[in-house]
């Protein structure tokens, strides 16, 4: 028998209330009440945080909540059956069977491909019916066992055939009480059967295959002096890895089958990953990408035409994304995916994500590439004035550095009279210099990647090079980036012969997008952008006072507000592009970066001491998570306070906020400085007046942590270590 489901957990024909907040509520607390997870709030927080992600109602009345979780010590499954059923985002109308997926953070494979088997039988119609007529706990957990092969098979009563099924979802309408679609794939799904698997098998964690040459149980195999059937594969993946990266292959594979079609899906998933073979690839028509995520190394499918959209819809709509991919095979026209034929991306599909999610991927793409380039170059530099004094950035008359004096003509077998130690700070500040000259041409070609994939990094690149050239900085480098990107995205769109093709992504593309988007800087925007960059410059150097602190109350509120979110990420992208504009002359950059940073170790560090002000207001995990917090917190890891604004968002996002914003603006008053974009006090060469930045953690941290101890002795009505289940 499985250890993933007991009778305790299972819920039979009650009205749980009519909003999935409340059925999984109470699927959390049974899971809770059975010893299997050690905190209510953690676990309901994790599992409503994925569900706002993306819904988990499938078609055929069916919904799958999961998650993954620090408070689960042991994989687990609750079930329950509704009554009435409650709406969980599905098109074909609301779900009367939901299964709690709790698992671990740590699950090993084999739970892993368990949960994920249960996921792929619920898209079958007699196992879903079996669950819909079980007369007790006992029965549904007979059922589930043995549909993981963990028990003997139960008897499953038919679903009853009630005419055509639809072409999409595969299910007669008889198996959903509101008498809507059933479960994807019907009697084809279960026939879906690993790629070179016997019939009936079914491999979690490899590949998938439906339909036309493969044989699949319940279908006759082509015959071999039949025609070759048309070839697809496709990719499924989902944030969490565990229920819809197979619910969706199987859907897949069960349209491909009812319309003839060879199709190979890989399942990128929790349970592990076995690639597609590159002769499947070779010979595919076309690739479907049903994910929520990154498609692991993607260049495989380069060249092959594409049509992609979220994993859920590889379950809701697996005939349509089957249809669209053989029509985009017909299509000279149709996109493609990039790194092969073509530079053209696959993202403007149906289902993708909207000019302004487009721009935001992009500029934090690039933000994330820049960041090493500055953390090296910025602690080099650091480490450099640590150990040769800040004389190492002055000029003689000639214009040329101290520390690059030091360096000419000299080596360790001939020191310069300031000596090894000086000479060696020398060293570290001139290839900190050297790194830091990259910062503005990697954010340009980063931002031209994400958008335009490979062919755009030469474009991007060099597009950020002619910003440095214009004294256009980072200003100039988000928009030579962003022109290269757009502008590589058009020209891979181009209808070209065959024969041109292939030398698209690697000459015409970059050819074309570097001398558009770096002409149009060098001509017409480098100038205006320029004088905007010596302005926003000039403003920045003049800031003190009350407006200095203003700024660095804005700052902290925005590190606080989402602990590593969109608004954290859009101050510290802020800080952190900014940063090589710093100098002795010019500090202001540098008090940015100090109160950014600042403010972002305060969540985690007020969150740690509010659980030692008061433990009875936080449950045992949290206490857990408070010990952890205080090193993250030191380390500017602002999203060590994640698992406490999960489990209560109204109170505790408003103590971060505040205490961010107190951090900021003393850092600001007081002239901070911080020469390294990341490391929180473990990189205290870096920052100066090290004390008041010190003080002002502090301060953010006792003003977080007290305004959140506060806010729940108010607005509890009682101390309660752990919730109350029934």
């Amino acid at each position: 028998m499985s250890d993933l489901i007991i009778p305790d957990l299972v819920t039979l024909d009650q009205d749980l209330g009519t909003t999935r907040e409340q059925v999984i509520r109470h699927l959390a607390e049974k899971v809770v009440a059975t010893g299997r997870a050690t905190s209510f709030d953690e676990l309901f927080g994790d599992a409503m945080a994925r569900e706002q992600k993306t819904a988990t109602g499938v078609p055929g009345g069916i919904a799958i909540p999961h998650c993954r979780s620090a408070a689960v010590t042991q994989a687990s499954l609750a079930m329950a059956r509704l009554k009435p059923p409650v709406d969980w985002g599905a098109k074909d109308g609301p779900a009367d069977i939901v299964f709690f997926i709790a698992a671990p953070e740590g699950a090993d494979q084999e739970h892993l491909q368990l949960l994920a088997k249960l996921a792929r039988s619920l898209i079958k119609k007699d196992f879903t019916s079996a669950l819909r007529n079980a007369a007790t706990p006992q029965a549904v957990v007979e059922l589930v066992d043995g549909a993981l092969g963990l028990g003997p098979a139960p008897r499953t009563t038919p679903a009853p055939a009630t005419g055509s099924t639809d072409a999409g979802s595969g299910a007669s309408a008889a198996d959903h009480p509101g008498g809507a679609s059933a479960a994807a794939a019907g009697g084809a799904a279960a026939g879906a059967t690993p790629a070179g698997a016997g019939a009936g098998s079914e491999n979690p964690a490899g590949t998938v295959s439906g339909g036309g040459g493969t044989a699949t149980a319940g279908d006759e195999p082509a015959s071999a002096s039949g025609p070759r059937p048309e070839s697809l594969v496709a990719v499924t993946a989902c944030p969490t890895g565990i229920a819809h990266t197979y619910m969706a292959a199987d859907s897949l594979a069960a349209a491909a089958a009812e319309r003839g079609i060879d199709l190979q899906v890989e399942t990128q998933g929790s349970a592990g990953s076995t690639p597609l073979d590159p002769e499947v690839i070779k010979n595919a028509s076309a690739v479907i990408f049903a994910v929520d995520v990154d498609v692991r190394d993607k260049g495989r499918f380069g060249g092959k035409p594409v049509v992609s959209g979220p994993v859920k819809r590889g379950i809701d709509e697996p005939g349509v994304m089957i249809d669209e991919a053989l029509a985009a095979a017909k299509d000279p026209n149709s996109r493609k995916v990039s790194g092969g034929g073509g530079g053209g991306e696959e993202r403007a599909s149906s289902g993708g994500e909207n000019f302004g999610g487009q721009l935001k991927r992009a500029l934090l793409t690039g933000v994330s590439y820049m960041i090493p380039f500055v953390a090296g170059g910025g602690l080099l530099i650091a480490l450099g004035f640590l150990l040769g004094g800040y004389e190492l950035s002055l000029s003689d008359d000639a214009g040329v550095a101290n520390g690059d004096n030091m360096l000419d003509g000299t080596g360790l077998f001939n020191l310069p009279p300031e000596g090894l130690v000086a000479y060696l700070g020398a060293v570290f500040w001139k290839i900190g210099n050297i790194s830091l000259a990259f910062l503005v041409p990697a954010l340009a070609g980063y931002i031209a990647y994400a958008l335009a994939d490979r062919p755009g990094i030469a474009p991007g690149f060099t597009a950020g090079a002619v910003a440095v050239y214009m004294d256009a900085g980072f200003l100039g480098g988000i928009a030579g980036g962003l022109l290269a990107g757009y502008v590589a995205m058009w020209v891979g769109h181009w209808k070209v012969p065959s024969w041109l093709r292939g030398l698209m992504p690697v000459v015409i593309i970059p050819l074309l997008a570097s001398l558009i988007a770096s002409g149009l800087l060098l001509l017409v925007l480098g100038g205006p952008i320029a004088a905007l960059t010596l302005a926003l410059n000039d403003w920045l150097s003049g800031l003190t006072g009350v407006a200095a602190v203003g700024l660095g109350v804005i700052l902290g509120l925005m590190m606080g507000a989402d602990l590593g979110g969109p608004i954290n990420k859009v101050a510290y992208a802020f800080a952190v592009a900014g940063l090589s504009e710093g100098a002795f002359d010019n500090q202001a950059p540098w008090q940015i970066m100090a109160a950014v940073m600042a403010a972002g170790m305060v969540p985690p560090l007020g969150m740690a001491l509010a659980t030692v002000l008061d433990k009875s207001q936080f449950s045992m995990a949290l206490r857990e998570n408070g010990k952890a917090a205080w090193l993250l917190g030191a380390a500017f890891i602002s999203e060590g306070a994640i698992p406490f604004a999960a489990s209560d968002p109204l109170r505790v996002i408003p103590s971060t906020m505040l205490g961010g914003a107190t951090a900021g603006a003393i850092c600001m008053a007081a002239g901070v400085t911080s020469q390294a974009p990341h490391g929180g006090i473990f990189v205290f060469f870096a920052i100066g007046n090290i004390l008041m930045f010190i003080v002002a953690i502090l301060a953010g941290m006792v003003v977080s942590a007290l305004v959140l101890v506060g806010l729940k002795r108010a607005t509890s009505p009682k101390n309660t270590t752990e919730p109350i289940v029934a």
